[in-house]
């Protein structure tokens, strides 16, 4: 197939330009949202990617059609191999982005630099090193808050990405905002989403509408500028005037986005998942040990995308659990 083939086009007519590989389903936190208290069943080492495999599935993505791959997990900087795999996928023409809890990536800055990898996205779910503990289970808040100043001191596109969950960190909402005034930051707000055991249900969710009440009672609509949405983008993008920063809300629950879903995951064993909300994947993996060409796999996958949120598209059938139940805890996805 020749590149820029239609194999990456749905049937809704979008076209897939991004693909984000999960290299890793370990981390060195354990977010309550992201990871079932239990802990997860990891899948054994054979089963995962090697860095030679990522980018041979890498390479057939970018050569139809991809132009952005980020880099997740899991945490992506524990994975050994992680600069042998930057340095590898700098070799294609995309652009590359990395997401991150911001624990060791100190240790990364020269790297990141060396294979022009700019764009980070941080997690950061609270501003309080207390209810950090809470959230992650871990004690590392002071690494990640002078890890997010160091970012920004050497010149990286910072966007910090707040899960927000009610009565957790929803009265954090100003004060993420204020983080703006003097650190020239992206903040977005991201909706509580339901994955396999953390637990969710739309009572805990956060959703735009009350989130801009918040914004609106704090500042004037004066102060309130909206900002022109990139296109493909997932958050709806303000500003307060005079802020060296910026702030967005990813609302993927009560105001979902996905006429202009650009994204493709690919799990760290080696499967596509065309919908962040879908239960369905498809193995490449597999495929592709077998010296078989992942291409028609590629296109079927795509091809069975549905319009929105992995078919559930209203928010009755988002609430039911043998809908949203069946699919993966979010660290073996790809944040």
């Amino acid at each position: 197939m020749k590149k820029d083939s239609p194999i990456l086009t749905d049937t809704h007519g979008r076209e897939h330009t991004y693909l984000r590989i999960s290299l890793i389903e370990r981390c060195n936190l354990r977010c309550n949202y992201c990871m079932p208290e239990e802990g997860i069943q990891l899948s054994p080492k054979s089963h995962l990617m090697t860095y030679e495999e990522i980018y041979t599935i890498a390479k057939v993505f970018a050569d139809h059609g991809v132009r952005k791959i980020r880099l997740t997990g899991g945490e992506p900087l524990i994975r050994k191999d992680f600069t042998t795999i930057l340095e590898k996928l700098a070799t294609l023409d995309v652009s590359l982005t990395l997401t991150t809890n911001g624990v060791i990536i100190d240790r990364f800055i020269d790297d990141l630099k060396k294979y022009n990898l700019n764009g980070i996205n941080l997690s950061l779910d609270s501003l309080q090193a207390e209810k950090f503990r809470e959230i992650t289970r871990r004690d590392n808040f002071t690494q990640v808050w002078d890890n997010l100043h160091l970012l920004v001191s050497e010149g990286f596109k910072v966007k910090v990405n707040a899960v927000l969950m009610k009565d957790v960190n929803d009265n954090e909402i100003i004060d993420f905002i204020e983080l703006t005034k003097d650190l020239p930051v992206s903040v977005r707000f991201i909706e509580f989403m339901p994955f396999d055991g953390n637990k969710w249900n739309i009572d805990k969710t956060v959703s735009y509408a009350e989130i801009m009440d918040k914004v609106r009672d704090h500042f004037t609509e004066d102060q309130l500028e909206r900002l022109q949405d990139a296109p493909n983008d997932t958050s709806k993008n303000y500003k307060i005037k005079n802020y060296k920063g910026s702030f967005g809300i990813i609302s993927s629950v009560t105001n979902p986005f996905c006429d202009s879903c650009n994204r493709i995951r690919l799990t760290a064993n080696g499967r596509i998942k065309n919908c962040l909300f879908s239960s369905s994947e498809t193995d490449l993996l597999q495929a592709l040990r077998a010296g078989e060409a992942i291409e028609p796999l590629i296109a079927k996958a795509m091809r069975s995308k549905f319009k929105v949120r992995g078919g559930m598209d209203t928010l009755e059938k988002l609430q039911q659990p043998e809908l949203h139940g069946k699919n993966r805890s979010m660290i073996t996805i790809g944040g």
